[in-house]
C-alpha cells in the first residue's frame, strides 16, 4: 500500500553527525591533518583533512569499509558536515598511498587531537589515571592482505597493540602489527610513546599501567620504573612463580566475595623487589568434582595498598575488552578494508579517532563521565533521520518529532557549539 521512491534531495541519512561534526570543527581537525599528513606527490595527496574526516564520520555512524562512506553523499547528508565528502574511490586511493612515515604522521595528529580534547575538558588533569594495555586479533579473509598472518589464535589477521584510558575507554595509542607478532612485541617502546603522549596531552597526575601476562618481562617492568609509572601486570605460571605461591602459608589467605558455587581468597608474597599478589579460586558443591583443586591467578605490582583492593582493581583491566568490542562491533575494526599493510595501519588510527570522537561527544556534550557503549551513542544521537530545508538564507535541520532523547541531543549540541576553537 506504500509506494517507495528515492527522490528526496533534502533527506539527511545520519542527522546526528551534527554533533561529531561540530566537535571536529571546534578541535580544528581538518586543518590539523592538512598540516601534519603530507603525502608529497603521491596519489590522493591533496587536502588530506577532508578525506580523513570523511572516513572518520563514516566510521562514527557504523561504517566498516571504504564504500560505506558513500552514504554521506546521499540526499543532503553532506550539508550537515563542515567539509566536502569525498568519493569512496578517492578515499581508497588516498589510503593506498600511505607509507610507514605517513602512518606516523597521522598518529601524531591523533595525539594532538587528544591534547585538544583534553584541554576542552575531557582530560584527567591532575587526577590519577589508569592506562590499560592489551593486544587484539583483527581477523581478515582472503590471501591478498599485506602483513596478515596466522598467530597464536590460529586466525588470519593483524595483531595490533592498544592502550586505553580505563576511566572513559578512550584509545590513547594504537600500533598496527602483523598477525604473527607476539603479544609483547614492541610493548616497551609502545609504553614509552603512550606515557609521553598522555603527558603532552595534559595528564599531570599519577599514572598506573595494567596489562596481562603477554607484557610481563623484566624490560617492560624496568621501563615502567624508569618512567615513574606504577604497574600491575599478570604473570605466567612459571616454575619460580609456582614455587612462590606454594610457599604462602595457609593462614595468609584472605577470603573475598565470589559468586555462588565457588570460593576465592587473596594472599601476597614477593617476586624479586616487587609484590606478587595471588588470587585462588575453586568450585564448591557438586560442581567441585570437575575442578576440585585451586586455580591461581597472580600479578606483580609496585603499588601500595591492601592486597584485596589491588586485586579487585587489577581485575578491572577486563573492562578494556569493552573498548575493543566498540572498535570492532559493526564499526571500523570489523575488518581491514585494504590489501596493503600501511593502508590498514592508517585505518586503525582512523578507527581509534572515530572511537574517541564518540567518547568526547559523550563527555563534553552529553556530560557522561563513566564508560558508555559506542552503540548507545550511535543509535540514540547519530543515526537518526532528518530533513534539511532552507528559508531566508538559513538552513533548518528537521529531526523526528517525539524523539526519546531530544532534550539530551539539543543540550549536547549547545555545549559543543560553546567550546572555544582550538588550534
Amino acid at each position: 500500500r506504500t509506494e517507495i521512491t528515492f527522490d528526496d534531495d533534502h533527506a539527511v541519512a545520519d542527522a546526528g553527525l551534527a554533533l561529531t561534526a561540530t566537535l571536529a570543527s571546534r578541535l580544528g581537525l581538518e586543518d590539523l591533518i592538512d598540516g601534519t599528513v603530507r603525502l608529497g606527490g603521491r596519489p590522493g595527496a591533496a587536502r588530506p583533512g577532508r578525506k580523513v574526516l570523511t572516513l572518520i564520520q563514516s566510521i562514527a555512524v557504523g561504517g566498516d569499509c571504504i564504500d560505506d562512506a558513500d552514504v554521506l553523499r546521499s540526499g543532503a547528508s553532506q550539508t550537515v558536515l563542515p567539509h566536502r565528502v569525498m568519493a569512496p574511490s578517492t578515499l581508497g586511493t588516498f589510503l593506498r598511498s600511505f607509507t610507514f612515515g605517513h602512518v606516523r604522521q597521522l598518529d601524531r595528529a591523533a595525539g594532538v587531537a587528544l591534547r585538544r580534547a583534553w584541554a576542552a575538558g575531557a582530560g584527567p588533569g591532575e587526577e590519577p589515571m589508569t592506562i590499560d594495555l592489551d593486544s587484539t586479533v583483527c581477523e581478515v579473509h582472503g590471501y591478498h592482505k599485506g602483513g596478515a598472518t596466522y598467530g597464536y589464535t590460529r586466525q588470519l589477521g593483524y595483531h595490533p597493540l592498544l592502550a586505553t584510558r580505563a576511566q572513559t575507554g578512550e584509545v590513547l595509542h594504537a600500533r598496527q602489527r602483523t598477525g604473527k607478532a607476539a603479544s609483547g612485541r614492541g610493548s616497551v617502546q609502545f609504553l614509552s610513546e603512550t606515557v609521553a603522549r598522555v603527558r603532552r596531552a595534559g595528564a599531570t597526575g599519577e599514572l598506573t599501567v595494567r596489562a596481562d601476562s603477554g607484557f610481563w618481562s623484566e624490560r617492560f617492568i624496568s621501563r615502567c620504573k624508569a618512567l615513574g609509572v606504577a604497574f600491575s601486570i599478570t604473570v605466567r605460571q612459571t616454575s619460580q612463580v609456582k614455587a612462590a605461591i606454594a610457599a604462602i602459608p595457609e593462614d595468609r589467605w584472605a577470603p573475598i566475595d565470589y559468586p555462588a558455587g565457588g570460593e576465592a581468597a587473596v594472599a601476597e608474597t614477593t617476586s624479586g623487589e616487587d609484590r606478587l599478589i595471588v588470587r585462588r579460586t575453586r568450585l564448591v558443591g557438586p560442581q567441585a568434582e570437575l575442578w576440585p583443586d585451586w586455580r591461581y591467578h597472580a600479578f606483580v605490582t609496585d603499588r601500595a595498598g591492601p592486597a584485596v583492593d589491588l586485586d579487585a582493581d587489577h581485575r578491572r583491566h577486563a573492562a578494556m575488552e569493552l573498548a575493543i568490542r566498540d572498535l570492532k562491533e559493526g564499526s571500523g575494526l570489523n575488518h581491514a578494508p585494504s590489501g596493503r599493510f600501511f593502508a590498514n595501519a592508517a585505518w586503525l588510527v582512523l578507527s581509534c579517532l572515530a572511537h574517541n570522537l564518540l567518547r568526547w561527544v559523550a563527555i563534553l556534550g552529553l556530560e557522561i563521565e563513566e564508560l558508555v557503549v559506542a552503540k548507545t551513542v550511535r543509535r540514540r544521537f547519530l543515526t537518526l533521520p532528518g530533513r534539511l530545508t532552507r528559508s531566508a538564507r538559513r538552513f533548518r535541520l528537521h529531526l523526528p518529532a517525539r524523539w526519546p532523547w531530544r532534550d539530551q541531543f539539543t543540550s549536547a549540541l549547545h555545549r559543543l557549539r560553546a567550546l572555544p576553537l582550538l588550534a
